[in-house]
């Protein structure tokens, strides 16, 4: 394999990796838009509107990043961290969504996990930010 055929592969993969992540958001955006639905129209919760917006919210937050890691030398790391942001986003809403409808929780402390980790995600987010900025300055 040649040099250009390795740096081709590396671009279709970080390609491939940003619009993985991007459909994962728009999944993720349209479940918060269900639930909005359902929490408007069938089941008045003010929890379930919550787990509603957190869900549209954050799907936004990581189209932002995935346009960022489209542009930044560390893609994968601003990749990482709309991934776990995704993954947090998912087990809060869905827990709250569970337990509204259901009346059960996916596991104990579900959502506050979730939900701490979402607080850890874009603390994640403020940090890389700071260190692009500065190795940008240099």
């Amino acid at each position: 394999m040649s040099v250009q055929t390795d740096v081709t592969d590396n671009a279709l993969a970080r390609q491939s990796s940003i619009f993985a992540v991007v459909s994962l958001a728009g999944i993720a955006g349209a479940a918060g838009v269900g639930l909005a639905a359902v929490a408007a129209h069938r089941i008045e919760s003010p929890a379930l509107a919550t787990a509603a917006t957190m869900l549209m919210i954050h799907a936004v937050g990581v189209l932002g990043l995935a346009a960022i890691a489209q542009r930044a030398a560390s893609t994968g790391v601003w990749l990482s961290i709309a991934a776990l942001m995704l993954i947090a986003v998912s087990l809060f809403s869905g827990d709250i969504a569970l337990n509204t409808v259901a009346g059960r929780h996916i596991f104990p402390m579900a959502a506050p996990i979730g939900g701490s980790t979402l607080i850890v995600s874009w603390v994640a987010v403020a940090i890389l930010a700071a260190v692009s900025s500065v190795k940008t300055r240099r």
